[in-house]
């Protein structure tokens, strides 16, 4: 009945669509397994991509040939560069999407793929042969053969949801668990945990007075998320901001002796930094208020999504809570909020591929590492699906690193350190961020993933290759104009800037902060007539490399250094346990990661730098 495939993806989430993807753009024949066909790249919580540090893993994806921003970019209703107050190491964009059409333009472009076929049905187990995976198994019985399998099952496997007294099994509203699976995992010897995560209650936008609230309008010109030529969004939508008060804290609080979270019903750990407002009530008691965005859920639907509210509260305290929020007065509920508890595999239990340490050829990507977001998942099923490929071809893997990407820093992170909560991506996790911009991901990373052969990127190379050479035109012609003090004084005066008392270079004048090219260009005929035959994204990332320099060369000299310890490799074989000088812990975890580099061991939780020297030392160096 089915061919053997070359991989086969679990899931049709963002962590799945992404690998299915990936796999298949490298040339292989991937089968997406889901429950729901209906559901593919389904926006379960916040209808939005990006935000801060997830709008530059989103440019990232884009840049590795991923198609989320390209999608995102097709659907969005408003986007928004978040931080330009702050310097460009943290913009970051964000997109308010249309959820149905969002999922529907996944669907298509997933249709349109000549390598990838489809299958709906529960995967209740795999097919595991000496150590190595060899297929998925259905609930019918069915058995599909893949040379390697992805597993992205979001918040299905085992999954319960919770709305106050009432617990049902569930992945998601409306939806069944995804069972047997866990079990078999475990049978081979994985460990398992349990997570939650929850939603906020959807209402009916007919039913708001907007005019009680923030309006919260998009840039104009608006923005995008992909390289390439996608459509610019010409209209918007507006968001609103409201709070909630006193009065909306003391109704909440009448339903906390029934909260799943606080009687004990719930024991999975949940989002550190997407608290439920129940948690934001009891940990930050003393807040009379918490911000609340009102955003649409599409052009054309009248629903709403209260961004801020998550609740597992009963259903009739979320509604009588809401009431008594400003605009919120007779608002109607589509649905409450709620909880849901689900199974994760700790990702220590992987390596830098995302491969399983327990059976070859098994990959995570997504909830079921143990992250939470649209973005963290939909990069790890990219990194999955490519060394998916990868791997039964035999082929050197894709393994980013923290210096070259937020998605290094991510996979990092997660293998090495693990995670006891929900994994979100910030800025400060990246300590080289001022190279990890969002606006030269395709420098960064469209080269690496046309060098081990993905197809369809001879467009964006080129598009790399004038980039590099436009912003390298544009510096020599900063470096090269002088500009006379009687001229520019004026402008420096008008902005509080120190006026010149000589001819002073352009490259110059851009290292001073609050000046920018646009404040100069209008001023200086000749600079803007050079400028004329090169596009704004060139000039913008010229300007930036020229303003922040100094910082740039400092945080590259500090790569170079770590990228010493990350060519030091480690072989497998090595045996810690005689390695007498070690840490007691330090030789357990080492023996149980098995870290690839000096680098990777070095950023693991209980290895010290004196055991990073006892390497080094056995190692003769």
């Amino acid at each position: 009945m089915f061919p053997q495939y070359d991989v086969i993806v679990v899931g049709a989430g963002h962590a799945g669509c992404e690998a299915a993807v990936a796999a298949a753009n490298m040339g292989s024949r991937v089968m997406l397994a889901t429950m729901n066909m209906q559901t593919i790249a389904q926006m379960s919580c916040n209808p939005a991509m990006g935000g801060v540090a997830k709008g530059q893993i989103v440019r990232e994806i884009d840049a590795l040939g991923g198609y989320s921003g390209i999608v995102t970019d097709h659907t969005m209703i408003q986007f928004r560069m978040l931080n330009r107050s702050k310097g460009p190491a943290m913009w970051s964009p964000r997109a308010q999407s249309d959820r149905l059409r969002f999922a529907e333009k996944w669907r298509l472009m997933l249709e349109a793929h000549p390598l990838i076929d489809f299958w709906q049905e529960m995967v209740s187990g795999l097919v595991v042969k000496d150590g190595r995976v060899t297929g998925v198994r259905t609930g019918l019985g069915l058995e599909i053969a893949g040379k390697a399998v992805v597993l992205t099952n979001g918040t299905f496997l085992n999954g319960v949801i919770h709305i106050g007294e009432k617990q049902f099994g569930g992945g998601r509203a409306g939806e069944k668990a995804a069972t047997g699976i866990t079990e078999q995992l475990v049978g081979l010897g994985f460990e398992a945990g349990r997570m939650k995560t929850g939603t906020p209650p959807r209402v009916d936008g007919r039913s708001l007075n907007y005019d009680l609230m923030e309006l919260q309008p998009g840039d104009e010109p608006a923005g995008r998320f992909s390289y390439t030529e996608t459509p610019p969004l010409l209209k918007q939508r507006p968001c609103h901001i409201t709070y909630t008060s006193e009065a909306v804290h003391d109704t909440l609080r009448t339903g906390f002796d029934r909260s799943p979270m606080f009687n004990g019903r719930i024991r999975g750990i949940g989002p550190r930094y997407c608290p439920s407002i129940e948690d934001k009530i009891d940990r930050f008691a003393d807040k009379d208020r918490h911000q609340l965005f009102v955003e649409p859920e599409g052009w054309d639907t009248v629903e709403v999504y209260v961004n801020g509210f998550s609740s597992s509260l009963p259903e009739e305290v979320q509604f009588e809570a809401l009431r008594k929020v400003p605009g919120f007065e007779n608002c109607k509920m589509f649905r409450p909020g709620y909880a849901i508890e689900y199974d994760y595999f700790p990702p220590t239990q992987l390596g830098a591929t995302l491969e399983t340490r327990l059976v070859k050829n098994l990959f995570f990507a997504g909830q079921i590492n143990g992250t939470t977001g649209y973005e963290e998942a939909a990069s790890q099923g990219l990194i999955a699906g490519l060394n998916a490929h990868l791997a039964i071809k035999e082929e050197a893997p894709f393994i980013l690193k923290r210096s070259e990407a937020y998605i290094g820093v991510l996979v990092d992170d997660l293998i090495n350190k693990g995670t006891l909560e929900p994994y979100r991506m910030f800025t400060s996790r990246a300590e080289h961020r001022i190279l990890l911009r969002q606006d030269n991901a395709d420098i960064r990373l469209t080269p690496l993933v046309h060098t081990i052969g993905m197809h369809g990127l001879e467009q964006r190379m080129n598009r790399v290759h004038e980039k590099i050479e436009g912003i390298k035109k544009i510096d020599q012609i900063m470096s090269a104009m002088n500009v006379d003090p009687d001229l520019i004084n004026p402008v420096l005066e008008s902005l509080d800037s120190s006026p010149i008392s000589q001819k002073t270079r352009v490259a110059q004048l851009l290292s001073r902060p609050h000046i920018g090219i646009d404040q100069l260009r209008p001023y200086l005929p000749e600079l803007k007539s050079a400028l004329s035959e090169f596009d704004e994204e060139m000039i913008g990332l010229a300007e930036v490399d020229i303003k922040y320099r100094g910082y740039i060369e400092r945080e590259q000299e500090m790569v170079d250094k770590v990228n010493r310890l990350e060519s030091l490799n480690l072989h497998d074989g090595l045996d810690y346990s005689k390695i007498s000088s070690l840490s007691i812990e330090s030789r357990e975890k080492l023996t149980r990661l098995r870290p690839r580099t000096l680098g990777q061991a070095s950023r693991i939780s209980g290895v010290s730098p004196s055991d990073i020297s006892v390497l080094l030392v056995h190692m003769g160096r």
